[in-house]
């Protein structure tokens, strides 16, 4: 196991930052805005050989109301699993009631805590620092997160304190199958993933926009790892005003690329509505594996159910190969089916198609069904391979593909799923042409037509010289 290091501070004094300093990324949503991170963020700092992990967390010294409540009960159960503790306070802004409340808590701990001065540049940093002495804590760093000054000296001084059968170097393990949870805010996406891991291990509030930020979740199940990823809600464009909430979307559709599955997660209660298939649209053209859950499916009476299924067939009717699961995230009903088909999606993704057996379910399917006449000429497809995976690329050889229409596309596209079982996952059929072997050589044809029509122009010149020597006569 790697050691972990929980950064912990009042909302917007740049925790976020330092997260993405340390790890060398982007992961964490960064703005000026309070209260931007509510759930935990993990990622891996390296330093001089050693590794660590690192937790980003949401503010904490806040009134304990609403979903505010949530957030500390995540901060707090990172410092728990913390072997060190990196406090973040804001120099400019001095010593607040929020933070000495934080230094108080963390001095009750039996965890070594290092109380990092943010936000100190272009000041004198042991100046800035100075009257942050009274807040106890003996281990005291002024840095400027933003610009990575002073983030190196903590680091130094953090590492020998880590316990030493964990501070070893080395490369962190497979995350297993990263599985992206996606959806329109209050879809129950967050209350699906402390579902699937059997804890509160993500903030769930009865308000649209919980979740802000896109978090990864390692976890285990009967030997199999995943990586699940919370990501926020995404409304349509033009229902999105807030700066924060754009970068959210933005991270939320980020996460589909990162993924290997989508589980896209839609409100029954809610019905199946136009952004549904918009954001399904999106994970179809990034060519991810998706499973399709309805919830809040317990609610429902049977009309509802019905209207919902028929929304289904008539929405999604593009997404014929993703299983569907009716589901109830709050109460567990139909949830642990869920990461069954997560794996048969993934499996059938990354499924090796060998070269012989494409080519003789290709020949099956001409058999079965041949490609139409174009411009009076049968289109032929000669021979197939595989073009790659995460979607599966079939690629097929012939003459005049480019002619071949989108619904004889489709019938391979099904074809070739229903030989090899990749149902979970799109199937990209992608057609070229074969090469002319005649392409670069003279054309005897038209060598012949060139010879000819030079004998031609021969002969009429001949034909124009005996008429003039007549006319002379």
């Amino acid at each position: 196991m790697s050691s972990v290091i929980a950064l912990v501070g009042r909302p917007n004094v740049g925790k976020s930052t330092l997260f993405n300093r340390l790890t060398g990324s982007r992961d964490a949503l960064v703005a000026d805005h309070p209260g931007l991170t509510r759930d935990r963020q993990y990622g891996v700092v390296r330093h001089k050989g050693e590794h660590a992990v690192v937790v980003d967390t949401g503010g904490m010294g806040d009134e304990l109301e609403g979903v505010a409540e949530g957030m500390h009960e995540q901060a707090r159960a990172a410092i728990r699993d913390a072997d060190a503790v990196v406090m973040l306070v804001d120099g400019p802004a001095g010593i607040t009631a929020g933070d000495a409340e934080i230094a108080a808590e963390l001095r009750c701990m039996q965890v070594p805590v290092f109380l990092a001065v943010n936000k100190t540049d272009g000041l004198d940093p042991h100046i800035a620092a100075g009257e942050f002495h009274a807040l106890g804590l003996e281990r005291l760093y002024p840095i400027a997160a933003t610009r990575g000054r002073g983030v190196g000296e903590i680091l130094d001084a953090l590492f020998p304190h880590l316990p030493p059968s964990k501070a070893a170097g080395g490369e962190a393990d497979d995350d297993g199958i990263p599985v992206a949870v996606l959806g329109r805010p209050n879809a129950g996406k967050s209350t699906l993933i402390n579902r699937l891991l059997g804890e509160q291990r993500v903030v769930v509030y009865d308000e649209p926009g919980t979740t802000r930020d896109s978090v990864a979740v390692p976890f285990e199940r009967d030997g199999q790892r995943y990586t699940l990823i919370d990501t926020a809600g995404v409304r349509r464009r033009a229902r999105v005003n807030e700066t924060v909430e754009k970068f959210s979307v933005v991270k939320s559709l980020e996460a589909i690329e990162r993924a290997s599955v989508v589980m896209l997660v839609s409100d029954a209660q809610e019905g199946i509505t136009d952004q549904d298939a918009h954001l399904a649209g999106h994970v179809l053209k990034a060519g991810r594996a998706l499973v399709l859950v309805i919830n809040k499916w317990d609610n429902l009476d049977p009309y509802q159910r019905q209207k919902v299924r028929r929304d289904l067939d008539l929405r999604f009717a593009f997404l014929g190969f993703a299983r569907q699961h009716f589901v109830s995230a709050r109460h567990g009903s139909g949830v642990g089916l869920l990461l069954d088909s997560v794996e048969r999606a993934h499996a059938a993704a990354h499924r090796d198609l060998p070269t012989s057996a494409l080519n003789e379910v290709l020949q099956e399917a001409l058999a079965n069904h041949q490609p139409p006449l174009s411009r009076g000429r049968r289109i032929k497809l000669r021979y197939a391979h595989q073009g790659g995976h995460n979607p599966p690329v079939v690629v097929v050889h012939g003459n005049q593909v480019e002619r071949l229409p989108r619904a004889y596309v489709r019938y391979l596209e099904n074809f070739f799923r229903e030989a090899f079982d990749l149902y979970g996952t799109p199937v990209q059929i992608e057609c070229r042409s074969s090469d002319n072997p005649f392409a670069n050589k003279p054309n005897k044809l038209n060598e012949r037509q060139r010879r000819r029509r030079q004998r031609v122009i021969q002969h009429a010149k001949k034909q124009d010289k005996r008429r003039k020597r007549r006319a002379r006569r």
